[in-house]
């Protein structure tokens, strides 16, 4: 348990940043899960649709430091190759 105000507040601000972070690592994920089931149905253009929504929240998370740069842009990348092959 933290003792001085300083230690107090950054518990205070740690808990916070938490909440913050989860919310938006939640909502990139639900974004993923809907391209993915988009995907599964085999329905091209509802997946295409919902990756170009996805594709700003994955990298918004990118920004935000929720997941790497590189983490983001392999996500989205692999994404739109999976979308792509519902073509053919």
């Amino acid at each position: 348990m933290a003792n001085t105000v300083s230690a107090k507040k950054m518990t205070r601000k740690i808990a916070k940043r938490t909440a913050v972070n989860r919310s938006r690592r939640s909502r990139m994920r639900t974004f993923v899960r809907k391209v993915e089931e988009a995907i599964a149905t085999g329905d091209q253009s509802n997946a295409l649709t919902a990756l170009r929504a996805a594709e700003p929240e994955i990298m918004r998370a990118a920004q935000h430091g929720i997941v790497h740069k590189n983490n983001a842009s392999r996500k989205v990348s692999r994404l739109a190759a999976r979308v792509k092959a519902l073509a053919a």
